[in-house]
This record gives structure tokens, C-alpha cells and sequence, in this order.
């Protein structure tokens, strides 16, 4: 157990909104601002010099913006980051591409002591740094492209599946970079819709999407209730609402959150476990904590499958971790095979193993 407080480096170029982010941090007797920077030159020197478990990083910033710095914190000293950026269009899409480059998380801006939901959102920020100043982070190596076996015990061999004619997948911490690079690689005849929980901050989901949508040729967009579900076409869970499949179209849903989560991967997957039964596919990205295992394990009883991405190329072996242990991955492939994996599961019929 942590005993010392987590050091952390601030990197904003507002005087009075880093000001107020230390304070929101001095706050917590278990966090430690041990530096502040104005752009991101200095908070490249600052993570070099001081080796701090976090750097929080604004990302309009003079001499060098928050993209770069992160760029340069991940390949040079990797260190995590957690981009506090406003909600304003060109920040969100700068901070979409940092987390591809390496960034954890993506958290709004405080609003300040004003703000009704200021303690609420002051602690939601530093519970979030505790979790993410915890990961391990690494430079970043191409994947080896090699499905593998799951090291858990396998299910029972089961009777050849059909073709999947959805698929569902769910990711939280590191997910936004795995998706941009699987729907790289995805063709834009891909036969079947692609429905995604990925956990984000609220506020930030429909930039998510205008995001994922330049990753390929497959359009993305935020859910809406009852639209019919396309083949070839991504959608995401709207901020704070499940989604689900019904009849055919996206089922939006405000109820009560599953094991904290709304959206649940857990309620994703129940929902075309019960629409698709065995032609559901589930597909578990990296991710911190257990959200989606209920969910496998009724999608798995209702004959779909379930594919889980491997501890190499996730940033956090959490959410395809206990899916693994529990024994309820049909495959456990890497982030680099995952595509061919996918394109097999829609285009025919498939043997599991």
C-alpha cells in the first residue's frame, strides 16, 4: 500500500486555472504538486528532472502544446499523462490525438469554486489521477500481429458458431487509441454494425466520435435512440446513457448505472446477447476495473462469442483480464490481429479455436 503521496507536475498556461488545479490537488494529502509548468517545454524538463507518477497536461500551451509534450514524455521518459482540457472543438480533437500518442485520460477543465458540481467534479478528477498515476507505462513497440491462446482454461469446445452479425465492443482506460487503430484497418464494406462503450469523461463522447470517424472509412457516430443499426457504420454510447439493440435499432437507455457504469459494457453486452444470441460478438479492449464480465458470461450462456485483447498490447489488462481469468475468451488476440480476427467473425462461418 502507497504510504508517500503521489507526485504530480502541472502543466497549464493559464496563471489562475493551474492555480486552481493545485489547489484542487493540495486538497488530498495523498497527491503532491512537486512542479508547475506554462507550456509544454517545461513540462518535458520538469517530468525529465523531477520523475513525477503523473503529469496533468493543458493542451493549448505556448513554445510546445500538450500534444507534442506528451509525444515527447512517452517517448523519452513515460510517464502518465492525463490531458485536463476544456470543451471547446479544437481542444477536444488535440486531445483525442494525445491519447492516441500515449495519454491515459481525457478529464474537463475545472469550472471552479462557483460551479455547483465543483466538489463533486474536484473529487471525480483526483480519484481519477490516484487511478491513472497507478498504470504502468511504457514506450510504445509495434505488436508481433499474433492471435494467442487464452492462458485461463478454455470454455468446453461448443458446436460451430454463425456468422456474427453484430459486434459489440467495450474499452476504458487506453481504448480511444485502440479503437482509432482497429477501425484503420477495418474496410468500409465491413458487413455488420459495431456498437461501442468506451468510458470518457462526459462532455467529451460526440468529439470521440469526430475523432474515430477520420481513423478509416467507416462513419462514427454518437448513438441515437431507435435509429436503425447500418452494416459498416460505428456507434458510440451518447455521454451518461447505456446502449443497447432492439428490434434492429439502437436502444438509448437512462437507466440506473451497472456496477457504477453508465455506459455499461455489462448492459451492452446482455442487450445483443438477447437481440443476436449466438451471432453476438463481444469484444473486450484494454481497460481499468471489471465492467463487461457479467456481461460475457450472459452473452457467452447465450451462444455469442467473445474475444478478449491481450496483456501485451493493452494499456491496462483490467477489462480483458478478468474476462480471461473467468474463462470466458474464445480468443485472446492482439491489438494487431484483432482486425482479421473481426473481418473473419462477419464474412463467415468460424470454429472457435
Amino acid at each position: 500500500m502507497r504510504t508517500e503521496p503521489l507526485r504530480i507536475v502541472v502543466a497549464e498556461d493559464s496563471p489562475t486555472a493551474r492555480r486552481l488545479l493545485v489547489e484542487i490537488l493540495r486538497a488530498d494529502p495523498g497527491l503532491s504538486v512537486v512542479g508547475e509548468a506554462k507550456d509544454g517545454v517545461e513540462a518535458m524538463e520538469l517530468t525529465q528532472r523531477l520523475r513525477p507518477n503523473l503529469v496533468t497536461m493543458d493542451i493549448q500551451m505556448p513554445r510546445m502544446d500538450g500534444l507534442e509534450a506528451t509525444r515527447r514524455i512517452m517517448t523519452e521518459v513515460p510517464t502518465p499523462v492525463v490531458v485536463v482540457s476544456t470543451l471547446v472543438e479544437r481542444d477536444i480533437q488535440t486531445s483525442m490525438a494525445a491519447l492516441r500518442a500515449g495519454a491515459l485520460a481525457v478529464l474537463q477543465k475545472p469550472l471552479g469554486p462557483e460551479s455547483p458540481d465543483f466538489d463533486a467534479d474536484s473529487r471525480r478528477l483526483r480519484d481519477t489521477l490516484k487511478a491513472m498515476a497507478e498504470v504502468k507505462v511504457v514506450r510504445r513497440w509495434p505488436d508481433r500481429g499474433t492471435a494467442q491462446t487464452a492462458p485461463a482454461p478454455r470454455p468446453a469446445p461448443r458446436a460451430k458458431s454463425l456468422r456474427a452479425s453484430v459486434v459489440a465492443l467495450a474499452a476504458s482506460t487506453g481504448g480511444p487509441a485502440a479503437l482509432f487503430r482497429l477501425l484503420s484497418e477495418l474496410p468500409a464494406d465491413f458487413p455488420a454494425p459495431l456498437l461501442v462503450v468506451q468510458h470518457i469523461a462526459i462532455g467529451f463522447g460526440q468529439g470521440l466520435a469526430s475523432w474515430l470517424a477520420t481513423a478509416g472509412p467507416l462513419p462514427v457516430r454518437v448513438a441515437e435512440e431507435g435509429e436503425l443499426l447500418l452494416p459498416g457504420h460505428v456507434y458510440l454510447a451518447p455521454d451518461d446513457r447505456h446502449l443497447g439493440v432492439q428490434d434492429g435499432r439502437a436502444q438509448v437507455s437512462k437507466a440506473a448505472p451497472v456496477n457504477g457504469f453508465r455506459p455499461s459494457a455489462t448492459w451492452l453486452f446482455r442487450s445483443v446477447a438477447r437481440a443476436h444470441g449466438p451471432e453476438a460478438l463481444a469484444v473486450i479492449l484494454t481497460g481499468m476495473g471489471q465492467d463487461g464480465l457479467e456481461g460475457t458470461r450472459e452473452l457467452r450462456e447465450a451462444g455469442g462469442r467473445v474475444l478478449a485483447q491481450d496483456e501485451e498490447s493493452s494499456v491496462v489488462f483490467g477489462m480483458p483480464g478478468v474476462v480471461v481469468s473467468a474463462g470466458l475468451a474464445d480468443e485472446v488476440v492482439s491489438l494487431a490481429a484483432l482486425p482479421s480476427r473481426l473481418l473473419l467473425a462477419v464474412r463467415a462461418d468460424t470454429q472457435p479455436g
